[in-house]
């Protein structure tokens, strides 16, 4: 038990700066997996609150009509498209309301993370408003992208599986991406240990 806690303290001595690395992925992983939950719940539940009416609006920008595994259907880098069933019947995870609820989803887990992220993960003390600018510009352009590329491979996997599949599987693919993107994104905008 001595030894090992001589190694622990001795590792730490010596190499301080990969074990605060390690403490910051650690609490980075521990956010954002809570943000993912956030952002899970608000996918499966938001499109069915707002009903048929707004998943059988299309909202796509810019529209470009794909082919891919036999399906063909509408991409666009904002927005989504109305899912039909294979009776030709609307489903809800489409459309205007889930798009909205994609919006709304990823920046109720942003609202969450943010704090957690600034003040416990990387300790900073920047300026909160600079940070708050860029982290919203960050979360514009991850979002967009992510909704992009997910509209790459949603409208052929919504065909396939159950909405609640339909939205770990989305939460699981933009929740890695950002959370990839947003970890060098948090090293720049929040210096630790930085005053006001």
């Amino acid at each position: 038990m001595f030894f090992y806690t001589d190694a622990v303290e001795n590792f730490k001595q010596r190499h301080p700066d990969l074990i605060k690395e390690i403490r910051r992925l650690l609490f980075f992983c521990l956010f954002s997996f809570f943000s993912s939950i956030v952002q899970y719940s608000v996918f499966s539940f938001l499109p069915h609150i707002l009903g048929m009416k707004y998943a059988a609006i299309p909202f796509l920008w810019p529209e470009k009509t794909i082919t891919l595994f036999g399906y063909t259907f509408t991409w666009s880098m904002i927005g989504f498209d109305v899912l039909y069933d294979s009776a030709g019947s609307v489903m809800i995870g489409g459309g205007l309301g889930y798009f909205i609820s994609y919006m709304a989803g990823t920046l109720a887990a942003q609202l969450f993370n943010f704090p957690f992220q600034r003040n416990i993960t990387f300790k900073s003390k920047g300026n909160v408003y600079y940070q708050l600018m860029w982290y919203l510009i960050a979360w514009l352009i991850i979002s967009f992208l992510s909704n992009g590329f997910n509209n790459l491979w949603m409208p052929v996997v919504a065909r396939l599986v159950s909405p609640y599949i339909y939205n770990i599987i989305v939460t699981a693919i933009a929740g890695t991406f950002a959370m990839i993107v947003y970890y060098f994104v948090y090293k720049i905008i929040f210096p630790e240990g930085k005053k006001n």
